[in-house]
């Protein structure tokens, strides 16, 4: 292709789209990030959680700049009851190494520091407008078309989300199951930091990540999250679609209950709802990536559906950030080879192959699958908790139960054979 307008064109200012952004414009290559949003962030929604492993990659001096909320030095995994709530809190002083730290992150604060970034090293941006399509030559993309505007490039990548419109036209992608992508829902309600500090029982400065299974998505597929920001709470839940439809209570009445859940409302007493937000989310891991190139064309971030859940660990960002990275390089690289074949572009996936993006996928590939079938984790298994608990911490005055007679007979209620069973099979998927 001869003339285009940009060397590249990224679709989409996520943490993806603006590192593949950074990337090609530190590489002297002229590129155009197109935003449907009004500004980078504006329609980014997270449970509010990165690894910084992958940002420190890409910018060593991020410790130091990049707007982060607070460290995670607590992780709590819960298992709720309507009225009960048994709790995990588990801390390290591992959490604190170079290389190991997590962060809580704002996207309204975080993503334009990362757009600033590649419009420093030379990268254009445009907000406010959505590529409604792509433009393709025999077979190849070529550009973008939005409003009545069309616009060229020798490569094309797109980041621009779980709910793209522009994979199938560029990679032949139908778009997944209801059963593979699950409904996000999010509120930050602002405290005072000390307020914060010591309903967690955290360091000045410090914070928790907290997730919660069973009562919290009335016993659907999904969970409760939990982030601790300066000065505000990032609280949600993240319920599978198929399964929550099927339901007889919506998603956002969940939330509510949730939050006024015994352990929940005391988290966030006094203080006030200051931003709300929805998202759709891939859950369906490695079985549900589309094919990551073409012609022309690279995928990148939640477009390409780089996605983990495990219960007890989310992960989204750190994926698109590698991601955005190798794109960016990759794109970079053919570019100045001159080819932006479907061949030339493959190095893309050779490098998140032995990167830990795909790795990690492969690893836990199963493990979506489990969850979404093994339905106990989200009903009778809380409950079992609960049991469990309640016979060893109750006093009444009658006699006590040998704790051994109180376990095989809250597990009876289950069946030794189910638990057994689920247990096998999710240490099979991890």
């Amino acid at each position: 292709m001869a003339d285009c307008d940009f060397d590249a064109i990224v679709v989409g200012a996520g943490c993806a789209g603006s590192v593949a952004a950074y990337e090609l414009a530190k590489a002297g290559k002229s590129v155009l990030v197109v935003e449907r949003g009004n500004s980078a962030g504006a329609k980014n929604m997270t449970g509010g959680r990165l690894y910084a492993h992958a940002l420190k990659e890409v910018f060593p001096d991020c410790y130091t700049e990049a707007p982060f909320e607070r460290r995670i030095t607590h992780e709590r995994i819960s298992m709720m009851t309507p009225n009960s709530n048994m709790t995990i809190d588990f801390g390290s002083t591992e959490m604190e190494v170079a290389g190991q730290e997590s962060y809580s992150v704002l996207r309204a604060d975080f993503d334009p520091w990362l757009a600033g970034k590649a419009e420093d090293a030379g990268a254009e941006f445009i907000y406010g407008i959505a590529v409604e399509s792509l433009l393709m030559e025999d077979g190849r993309v070529k550009g973008i078309k939005a409003g009545e505007d069309e616009i060229t490039a020798e490569v094309v990548l797109l980041c621009d989300g779980v709910n793209s419109l522009l994979t199938e036209a560029a990679v032949g992608y139908k778009r997944p199951d209801a059963s593979q992508i699950a409904v996000g829902i999010k509120q930050v309600i602002a405290l005072p930091a000390g307020t914060i500090e010591d309903r967690v029982l955290a360091a000045e400065g410090d914070g928790a990540a907290w997730l919660f299974v069973g009562d919290c998505t009335r016993g659907r597929v999904g969970g409760g999250f939990m982030y601790t920001n300066k000065e505000s709470i990032s609280l949600g839940l993240v319920a599978t679609i198929s399964d929550v439809a099927a339901g007889p209570v919506p998603v956002y009445q969940m939330l509510e209950d949730f939050k006024n859940h015994p352990s929940v409302a005391p988290l966030i007493k006094g203080g006030k709802v200051v931003e709300h937000s929805g998202h759709m989310v891939p859950e369906g891991g490695l079985s549900m990536m589309p094919p990551l190139c073409a012609d022309g064309v690279l995928i990148a971030g939640e477009s390409a559906m780089m996605c983990l859940n495990l219960g007890y660990m989310v992960r989204g960002m750190d994926f698109a950030i590698a991601a955005g990275q190798h794109a960016g390089r990759t794109a970079a690289e053919a570019l100045a080879a001159g080819d932006t074949s479907k061949v030339a572009l493959a190095s893309y996936q050779k490098a998140l192959e032995e990167n830990f993006v795909l790795k990690d996928l492969r690893q836990f590939s199963k493990f979506p699958h489990f969850m979404e079938n093994c339905t106990r984790l989200f009903n009778e298994y809380p409950v079992l908790t609960r049991e469990l608990m309640n016979g060893m911490f109750i006093v009444d005055g009658s006699p006590m139960k040998p704790l051994k007679q109180q376990g095989l007979a809250a597990v009876k209620n289950v069946g030794i054979f189910n638990l057994v069973g689920d247990a096998m099979k999710g240490m099979k998927a991890l």
